[in-house]
């Protein structure tokens, strides 16, 4: 099968969390036989802020850890449906320009003989429902929707049994537990301070209760605003600011612990979805704590996968409880591992990916008439 999708970037992950996923399922496609090209715009906003901040220098680990995948880079005012030709599956993320999406769909519509997917990994279609609702998906066949909660927003407007619910996952060929046992120490954690969507709980889950447990916390991450920099250094938390996705594995593999801090969307309006990060963290074999989230879908265990803390204290004991037993720590990464190994990997994404196509025939679909 040729396989298109239309990301906004394959090559940056600064700030781009989907990047992650999309290394690691395409790479699954290749391997299963599949022609797959990744198309995106020669200058986007993830791509343009990882060159400003680090130059030609920071793509370096992602042409080093993924040779097979060479993604396509189209220029300001290409056509890009051209790319889609000769294709029997296209797949449009939803962080691109709606003048794409909507021609990707008129071609569809014109007699294009692919199917035709939006895949959204995001929360605007209840942060900004009006950002979503300006793309024209009325040719496309169907939705993919990284988690149940997105996907019920879907059926409300109207895409009854053409939205697919499609997890994220860990790319389990590059996170994995390092090969020799590793010295570990403190506590480390990966993520953009953003848009004030967790400020509140990064303090009361990470910053505190990492000091309160006496243990050293590093940071990794993009978007800190000055006065977020100082708000860690006053934690004695130390930043290092960007980090390619792919060292991520070296950097758990020498910490005790890390910490996962959903944003306030993924804990309240659209429970049950998990960042990648817990995906990945489990994959590679580090013991993880969790602030308040329910896993709505049941993709994990609660108390054997990782700890869940319900308060700033809860979170301090559970740090604590880690530094001191080397039996509970042993126990989260083997339950850990096992977990993503048998339900969420990035093969397991790909087969089900594949199913999902298989049960649609394009010359046959009466595409979704409108969005609302």
């Amino acid at each position: 099968m040729n396989i298109v999708y239309f990301t906004h970037s394959l090559r940056s992950c600064w700030n781009h969390g989907n990047a992650h996923f999309l290394r690691g399922v395409l790479r699954e496609l290749i391997a299963r036989g599949h022609h797959v090209r990744a198309c995106e715009p020669e200058r986007n906003w993830s791509l343009d802020n990882l060159l400003a901040d680090h130059g030609e220098k920071g793509l370096e680990s992602f042409h080093s850890s993924y040779p097979d995948l060479q993604p396509c880079a189209y220029a300001a005012g290409e056509d890009p449906v051209a790319l889609a030709q000769d294709a029997d599956l296209v797949i449009v993320h939803e962080w691109n320009d709606p003048t794409l999406v909507a021609a990707l769909g008129v071609a569809r519509q014109r007699g294009g003989r692919f199917t035709l997917l939006f895949h959204d990994t995001h929360h605007r279609a209840v942060s900004e429902p009006n950002a979503i609702r300006a793309f024209d998906l009325s040719a496309y066949d169907g939705v993919l929707a990284f988690g149940e909660a997105l996907a019920d927003v879907y059926r409300r407007w109207g895409w009854a049994n053409r939205v697919w619910t499609w997890h994220e996952a860990a790319d389990t060929h590059h996170f994995h537990p390092p090969a020799e046992p590793t010295e570990r120490h403190g506590i480390i954690w990966i993520g953009n301070w953003g848009d004030d969507e967790r400020t509140r709980e990064i303090g009361d889950y990470l910053l505190r209760p990492a000091e309160a447990a006496g243990m050293p916390l590093d940071i990794y991450g993009v978007r800190y605003p000055p006065q977020a920099i100082r708000t860690l250094l006053r934690h004695h938390a130390r930043y290092h600011g960007w980090v390619p996705n792919a060292r991520v594995p070296e950097l758990f593999a020498r910490h005790l612990a890390t910490v996962h801090v959903p944003r306030r969307y993924y804990a309240t309006v659209l429970p049950g979805i998990p960042t990648i990060r817990v995906f990945e963290a489990l994959a590679c074999g580090i013991p993880l704590v969790t602030a308040p989230w329910s896993d709505s879908e049941r993709l994990f265990t609660p108390g054997e996968d990782f700890l869940v803390a319900h308060s700033g204290a809860e979170m301090t004991r559970h740090l604590r409880a880690l530094t001191a037993d080397a039996a509970l720590r042993a126990h989260l990464i083997s339950h850990g591992i096992a977990t993503i190994r048998e339900r969420h990997s990035c093969a397991h994404r790909a087969g089900e990916l594949l199913t999902i196509v298989a049960g649609l025939r394009p010359a046959s679909v009466e595409p979704q008439r409108n969005l609302a």
